[in-house]
């Protein structure tokens, strides 16, 4: 075919953005043009909140209950709760991030009267139990003005959970290595950078088209991992890479500075399927809807002030152990099962994460974990881990006390297997 457009060669926004961004539209986000969620974060490029889109969910989502009956939260608490998100002082990326996840995942607490009734009611800003409750919008090019100057920094593709920034993604032509991406990454959650940005971001993403890596905010550069994925086939992939989008969708994509981008796309797809990639794949793992807002809530929590998100092996394994938790024999008995790690392969933020997602299922009635090691300094360890991500782990002393723990009902208990006889 003659006329046919040749890749732009080392044009990032041809070989990843573009792809990354048709990706995440078949996946069920709706792209923003530039101008559009500039409109949305009503025009300001310090605030980092799609203000208008954040406002319009909080309102028809939640819900004051009185009496059997539902009322609608006041402006004055859909406006409080905005604020509640803007306000958060420089105290530095962890602790800002930290608040940022508390709110998130908890929600807000606002006096509401109802019928001559003052009390509190809890506002959310995300819908964790129904994932398809919630409005989900990536925009490119997403200009923020960084910290203490009038420059900007401008994130190639930005995800959104009712407004409000979930992820991140650095694209970079095939000719730049991924590592190039997570530099920049760093430099923009910088103190002279955007952190405004990064105290919302739960996921990181570094891609090129062959391959990628993710982290959360705060991420040393040492630290971004592979996901090698285990329930997502490349021939669920494939579908979703080679669907075609709404023409107002294509608009969206390719206005502002990606129009020149167009042509080469539109001929890519015409002229048969596009094969998977390595950035299809982190893509489609991290950022599909669903798998965003179960890594956020279940596998993400703060050691030490540091935030942190599972790798792959630590979601898996925790996946399967809650399968196995839920499986029953004929007797109505579990049946046990053996995780094997290496040294230093993150085994008690394993057994966090496993607690969070204990915790949090609705099909396991007040669950109750018991620790227990071969080391006292094992068991140290593992109790201030705990301890770090806001759990609160009891230490048995003694055999006996091991015992009274039990029949107390506590939570958590950890203890060294010479408590046993």
């Amino acid at each position: 075919m003659s006329d046919f457009v040749e890749l732009p060669s080392g044009r990032e926004d041809a070989q990843s953005q573009v792809p990354a961004l048709r990706q995440l539209a078949a996946l069920g986000y709706k792209i923003l043009t530039e101008e559009q969620a500039k409109n949305e974060r009503r025009g300001s490029f310090s605030s980092v909140l799609l203000e208008k889109i954040l406002g319009k969910w909080l309102r028809e989502n939640n819900r004051v209950e009185f009496r059997g009956k539902e009322y609608p939260f006041s402006e004055g608490a859909i406006v409080g709760a905005i604020q509640e998100l803007k306000k958060i002082e420089f105290e530095g990326l962890g602790r800002e991030s930290e608040t940022v996840y508390d709110l998130l995942v908890l929600g807000k607490a606002f006096e509401q009267s109802v019928q001559g009734v003052a009390k509190s009611h809890t506002l959310r800003y995300v819908d964790w139990q129904n994932p398809e409750k919630n409005v989900f919008h990536a925009t490119y090019e997403f200009p923020v003005n960084r910290r203490s100057s009038e420059q900007k920094y401008r994130p190639d593709v930005v995800l959104f959970v009712n407004g409000i920034p979930f992820a991140v993604i650095e694209c970079k032509a095939d000719s730049e290595k991924v590592e190039q991406a997570i530099s920049q990454h760093l430099r923009n959650q910088g103190e002279g950078g955007i952190p405004e940005l990064f105290r919302f971001i739960q996921i990181a993403l570094s891609v090129n088209r062959r391959d990628g890596r993710y982290g959360t905010a705060g991420t040393a550069k040492s630290f971004w991992a592979n996901w090698q994925e285990q329930e997502i086939s490349d021939l669920e992939i494939s579908a979703t890479i080679n669907q075609a989008l709404p023409p107002d969708t294509e608009d969206a994509i390719f206005s502002d500075s990606l129009y020149d981008c167009r042509r080469y796309s539109s001929q890519v797809l015409q002229s048969g399927k596009r094969e998977v990639t390595g950035q299809d794949r982190l893509i489609q793992a991290m950022c599909r809807p669903d798998r965003l807002l179960e890594l956020t809530k279940r596998f993400i929590l703060f050691d030490a002030g540091v935030k942190k998100v599972a790798r792959y092996q630590q979601y898996f394994t925790v996946k399967a152990l809650i399968d196995r938790v839920k499986e029953r024999g004929r007797d109505g008995r579990r049946t046990g099962g053996v995780i094997w790690h290496t040294q230093g392969s993150g085994k008690s933020l394993t057994m966090v994460m496993l607690a969070n997602c204990l915790a949090q299922d609705p099909e396991i009635k007040n669950p109750r974990i018991v620790l227990v090691t071969d080391r006292v300094d094992l068991d140290d360890q593992l109790c201030n881990t705990f301890r770090h991500c806001d759990k609160n782990p009891v230490q048995a002393k003694t055999g006996e006390h091991l015992l009274q723990l039990v029949k107390d009902g506590e939570e958590v208990i950890t203890t060294v297997i010479d408590k046993f006889e």
